[in-house]
């Protein structure tokens, strides 16, 4: 196995997540009456769950690579 397979893979989740998003944004764009549509709704909560699981994978990725293996909490 080279060292560009091992460890986890951020593109299946990263490729959901952009779909997800530009999918919202279409959705708002449409200049539709803002009304509670049960599908969308439930696009925007796996879109949320999606990015929070993508921005840990993604930190939990550059820590790998940080000296003491932790990645550095925010200054805000």
């Amino acid at each position: 196995m080279s060292e560009n397979q091992a460890g986890p893979t951020l593109e299946p989740t990263l490729s959901e997540w952009l779909k997800a998003r530009e999918e919202t944004a279409r959705h708002l764009a449409t200049g539709a009456p803002r009304t509670v549509d049960e599908t969308w709704v439930q696009r925007l909560a796996d879109l949320l769950a999606t990015e929070r699981s993508w921005q840990d994978q993604y930190t939990e990725l550059i820590a790998l690579g940080s000296p003491d293996g932790n990645f550095p909490s925010s200054n805000r």
